[in-house]
Order: structure tokens, then sequence, then C-alpha cells
């Protein structure tokens, strides 16, 4: 079947146009697209199919509306050929993995910049998540979050969704009437993608190069540009058996001012981050510090423009790290106050943060009061590509002559070769502290080509023996990391094989003053997607490490010095999403150090009815070396209760061997209004000390309403 043509759009090669309707009247938001402005809208429905196979006929009918003023963007999705039963469907809760399951997602490119941009989507019961495009495309931030609504009806055939979008929500190029623009469909009973635009397997949906054009968009207005959200948090507290419970009544601020359409300046006072939802625990069998992510709104805000370095990561190296604000060694630092300005001018992305904390004074130590600064800038060249400059200021922990700074250049294409992706980035940094004297830089480069059969990947950094940014984070130092990739993903023409990933992985770590640290040699022999939507996996992984100083790998379990060189095998198997019980299992197995190690995971997730659902996570370690033998178990179970898309309880209980620590986090969730929310908080934790004796270490209710007012 040919590419269709519907009124306001017209095919390209490489970019289809879709001409956004007038927006006459208030849209009644009920997911029904019934009202004259959508009658009167031109249509887009020239879909193809990613999956299963590219550029095919899509076994239904997708059709897509756009409406706009000028202050608001409203998207209309007819998803056709389906009835209710037809429907994969589990999630409510906002900012949920609806991968697996009926959706739509769209991209949106208000810069026509090709590098970043803003993502939507929506599944068959109206849960809604939003997200940053991220690393140009090939990943998504999903814990940004944007004041919108959307919702979703059942017709004859199929489900329609309404999507509003206050223009005050995003940051948009001034006086431009055409954005990036893409609509991503998928049918989970069917394990079928289907796009509007940039139907290649070899590129990414984020990737806002290849996205279509959303044009005839109005003069957008919005209006003052002033958000002023205050909240309200009370905290009942105890901490110990024997302590009283203490009661705290606290108010913050976050206001922010459009200064124009593409720059945005936010202020917090008092910051206040009760909402935010627990860490989930980690068990750390090596001698490195593990990596937590970011889920504060505030530092989220702008977060792709603070990205830095093609090759960096947790892995290597973070420049900036926003959880060193705000806390130390897992103690919360209250922040006094901030600022952030971040937007975009022409081909220029920039943003600035500065941030105070409050003194603390614990059993073990004080943290002082300090103050802190970022600032980034990048700016676009060749099209897809950008050259940039990164610098921080101040220190957590208050040491004098702290400070940072560094560069990038990201070279970027889609077209390598016709229409493949190609990327190569080369970044370095210097930092100073007072404690710090010499190798304080660091380097590297990673050349990429990421694309559906072949995926290959070389990636170099050399880390100072004494780099240590005060607002960064690095795994190793002292040392030249090198690591080289390849996936060759053929798709076989079998009734039961979709696609096989045949995996190599090789890294290196070799100190700089020094012996070799580390090598693994990570195959894939075995890993196979099924049409079922199944997937197996075998891995063999040799693994070398050289210690030089002793590490303590489980409580009195201590590895000397000494080389090391022995062999991990892991059997995995992940059970497809579609179904109401699926999950994942996994099992390493093999030699460790000059013992034996068997690491079993378990992710399991059951769905039993439209408003339940249960999350199982859980993580046996068992070793035995010759200087001690030890047992780690890590458990986790989440419970959701899904009334709608705007009312959810979630409460997450977690234990873990080590701590011996009994935790509980409840949020009740109620977003009242697009602009309002509110949170009900309830931690609980106990300890379980050697005679199995469980005793509170602490409990705390938390009452957290906020609201945010436009003008």
């Amino acid at each position: 079947m040919g590419l269709l043509h519907f009124a306001g759009m017209a095919q390209s090669d490489t970019r289809p146009e879709l001409s956004a309707g007038v927006l006459n009247t208030p849209i009644k938001l009920d997911g029904l697209l019934d009202e004259t402005d959508w009658e009167s809208a031109p249509v887009a429905g020239a879909f193809l199919t990613i999956e299963p196979v590219e550029k095919g006929v899509p076994s239904a009918q997708t059709r897509v509306r756009v409406l706009a003023n000028a202050r608001t963007v409203v998207i209309g999705i007819e998803c056709r050929g389906q009835t209710p039963e037809d429907l994969v469907r589990f999630s409510k809760l906002r900012d949920a993995d609806i991968s697996e399951e009926d959706h739509v997602k769209v991209v949106l490119d208000p810069f026509m910049d090709g590098q970043s941009g803003f993502i939507f989507a929506v599944n068959a019961y109206g849960a809604r998540y939003d997200a940053l495009v991220s690393n140009r495309g090939e990943s998504e931030n999903k814990d940004w979050d944007a004041v919108w609504d959307a919702r979703i009806a059942l017709i004859d055939d199929g489900w329609s969704v309404e999507i509003i979008l206050p223009i005050q929500s995003i940051s948009y190029k001034k006086g431009s009437d055409t954005w990036g623009f893409n609509v991503e469909r998928r049918i989970q009973r069917n394990l079928e993608t289907i796009r509007w635009a940039n139907v290649q397997r070899d590129q990414f949906f984020g990737q806002t190069s290849r996205a279509g054009l959303l044009t005839a968009l109005p003069e957008f207005n919005f209006g003052l540009g002033l958000n002023v959200r205050p909240s309200l948090v009370g905290d009942l507290h105890k901490i110990g058996p024997e302590d009283s419970a203490d009661f705290n009544f606290e108010a913050s601020l976050d206001a922010s001012q459009r200064i124009s359409p593409n720059v945005l300046a936010t202020l917090t006072v008092n910051t206040d981050f009760a909402e935010t939802e627990v860490d989930t625990r980690q068990t750390n069998l090596t001698r490195f510090p593990l990596f937590f992510p970011e889920k504060r709104t505030f530092f989220l805000e702008g977060a792709d423009i603070f990205e830095f370095g093609f090759g960096t990561g947790s892995n290597t190296v973070l420049p900036f790290f926003s959880r060193r604000i705000g806390l130390v060694d897992n103690t919360e630092v209250p922040i006094l106050a901030g600022v952030k300005l971040n937007g975009r001018i022409g081909k220029t992305a920039f943003g600035g943060l500065g941030m105070g904390t409050r003194e603390v004074v614990t059993e073990d130590n004080t943290i002082e009061a300090s103050q802190m600064g970022v600032m980034r800038v990048r700016h676009n060249v060749l099209n897809e590509s950008s050259v940039g400059v990164i610098a921080s200021i101040g220190d957590p922990l208050n040491r004098s002559g702290s400070w940072m700074s560094g560069g990038d250049f990201t070279y970027q294409t889609t077209r390598f070769n016709g229409d493949k992706n190609f990327i190569a980035g080369v970044w370095g940094l210097y930092t100073q502290r007072e404690d710090l004297t010499d190798d304080t830089s660091a380097f590297g480069f990673k050349i990429d080509y990421p694309n559906d059969r072949w995926d290959v990947a070389m990636t170099y950094s050399r880390i100072g023996e004494q780099f240590d940014p005060s607002l960064g984070f690095v795994s190793r130092k002292g040392v030249h990391y090198s690591r080289l990739g390849a996936t060759f993903a053929p798709r076989p023409e079998w009734p039961w094989v979709r696609q096989m990933f045949n995996e190599l992985f090789l890294t290196y770590v070799r100190n700089i003053s020094g012996p070799w640290q580390s090598y693994s040699v990570f195959t894939a022999p075995i890993n196979w997607r099924l049409e079922s939507g199944d997937r197996l996996e075998g891995n063999i992984r040799p693994v070398g490490e050289n210690i030089l100083v002793p590490f303590e790998i489980a409580d009195n379990v201590v590895i000397p010095e000494g080389e090391y060189h022995f062999m991990r095998y892991r059997l995995e198997a992940e059970f497809a999403a579609k179904r109401r019980l699926n999950g994942q299992v996994s099992w390493w197995f093999g030699t460790f150090y000059d013992g034996r190690l068997d690491e079993i995971e378990l992710q399991l997730n059951w769905n039993p009815a439209p408003l339940l659902g249960f999350e199982l996570s859980a993580l046996r370690n068992i070793g035995s070396l010759p200087w001690g033998d030890f047992e780690q178990t890590l458990a986790g179970l989440r419970v959701r209760f899904n009334v709608n898309s705007n009312l959810q309880l979630n409460s997450y209980l977690q234990y873990d061997t080590e701590s011996r620590t009994l935790g509980l986090n409840a949020r009740i969730h109620w977003i009242f209004s697009p602009l309002g929310d509110v949170f009900l908080v309830i931690n609980h934790n106990t300890f379980n000390d050697l005679n199995n004796t469980w005793t509170l270490q602490n409990e705390q209710i938390l009452l957290k309403i906020r609201y945010n007012f436009r003008l």
C-alpha cells in the first residue's frame, strides 16, 4: 500500500508535513474527537511499520490531527482496528513504563534544532508519560515532568486520545510556525510498532532531525510567563524507639519566569523533596561506588542542556551530578535557595545553576553550609553536531578552592552512508581544590555506529589520579579505561525468532601509574528475541581483577592483594510484557576470585486487575571464597493501586541482609488539577539485630500540597 495523502499533509522523501488546524473553541477533554474544530483539521494517516517489518503495512489504521491557538496545542489520535479485548493495558500510573502496552507517543522539536525535544505518551488506560529527548535521541530522560493532560476513550473499533499541552509548559523558538513532529503507535498484541515519520529501524524515535514537520502553527503567547508554585509540608517524624515524635510545618516556593519563549529563569526557596520516591537498594560486589539517578524535579528541568561529553557516563565520569547538591553520604542537606537559568538562543543552548545549602549537624560530624554553581553552554554546528563548555564552582563540604571546567565536541549524523547513524565525540576536563595536587585532569573520546543490524562502539577515557570534581561523579580514578563493543543483530526468516543479538564487549582498565586493574570479555552467543515477545539469553564472560589494596566484599570477607582470573556464565529468560504475569529471571554462576559465586535475580510483574499491580524484585548472592563464605539477599515488593491516572497509591517494601533494615515507603499521589497535586508519604524503617529482634529506626508521615499559579 502506498503512502496516503490527506488534506494539509505533503509527503517528501524525508520529512512528511502536517498542518495544524485552528482551535477556535475550548476542547472538552474526554478523548473523543467530536468537536467541530476536529472535523475541519487536516489529518495525517500515512503510517508504516517499524516492527515486525520495516516500512510494512500496518494491521490497523491510525489518524492524527493537531489543533492550536495562541496558548494551547491539542493533539488528537485515533487508534483503530482493535476491540477492548485486544488492548494490552495495565498501567495507570504517571510516568509508568508503558513501552510494552498499547500506547501512542509524540515527540516535539519546537526549536527545529534536530538535537532536542519533548516526548509525551499515553497508553490505552490514559496513563501519561513525559520525557526529555536525551543523548541526541538515543535515550529519554523520563524523570522530567511538565504540566499537561490527556484523556482516552474507547470507540467502536479501537480507542482515541486527546492530549492538551499549554504552551507555557515547554520552550519554543519565537516566531517559528513549524516544529519537528512525529507520532509512534504500539499495537502490543501483534508486537507491532508503527510511525508517521522516520520509518527506519536504524533511527531512534527521539532523533528529531528525522521527525516530520508540524506546520501552520500560530504566533504563540505565553502570557506573563510567570509560574508560582508554593508548597506546604507537614512532617511528623520519630527517630528510634525511645524518642518522642516531632512535628514540623514548612513552606517552600518554586517560581519561574519565562523571559522569552526559549529562556526560563527558575527560583527555589527552602526547597523540599518530600514527594521524591526512595532509591531502590543495590548490592555492591565491587570496590567502586554505586550510582543512583537523580529524581528531584528542580534539577530535572533543562537536564538535557547539562549533558556533557559523548562517552562520559556513570561508568566513567559525570562532570555534573546534581545529587551532590543537597545529599552528602546519604544525609539530606537542606537547600536554602537556588536559581536556574536555561534556554536556547539561535543555535546555542545554555544553562546556569546556583544553590546554597544550610549547615547540618549529625552525630558523626558537621556539614557546613555551602554555595555551589554550574554553567553549561552548547552550540549546534554542522546540522546535527555540537561544541560546548562546562564549568562548576563550590563544594558540598565547603572545601575551599573548588572549581572545574571542560569542553566537548560531538559529531553526529543520521545520514552516514546514506541513512545510517554515526557519532564521534571528544571531551576534556580539569578540576582543582585545595586538597588536590597533581594529575587532576580527565579526557576521552567515543566513536559509535549505533544501527539496527550493526552497533559498534569504541570508548576511551583517561581519568587522573586526583581527578575529583566536587559536583561530579567518578567511578574510578587514576586509570586508562578502554571499551570496544559490537552487536550483530540479524533478523532471520524463522517463524518464531524476530531478532538475534550476537554481542561482544571488551573492557580493559589499566592504572596510570601501575599495572592493569581489570578486564572483562562479555559475549552473548545466544540472545534471541522471539516473535512471542519473550527473550532468551546466554552469556560467557571471562573476568580479571588485579587487587592492589585489600577490600571487604561482604561482612568479614576480605579479598587480599593479588591477580585473579575467573569465568562467569549467565542464563537469562524474559517473559513478554503483554501478559498479565511477566518478568525476567537471571542466573550468573561460575568462578569468582579464587572461589565461586551464584547471583540469582528475579523480577516479576503481576497485573491481576486494572486496579491492582504487583512488582516483585529479588536478588540472592551466594559466595564461597577461601577467605570466607557469604550470602546476601535483597528483596523488594511494590504494590500499586491504580484508581485512575490522577490518583494512585503505591507502597514499596524493601529488605536486605547487609543493612538488615526493612523499609516501607507508601505514597498516595492525587493530581486534583493539572496545576496542583497532593502527596501523602509514609516512611517506616525497622532494624533486625543479630538476636532477630526488630527495632524501630525511624518513621515519618509527610503531607505535601502544592499548586502552580500561572499568569
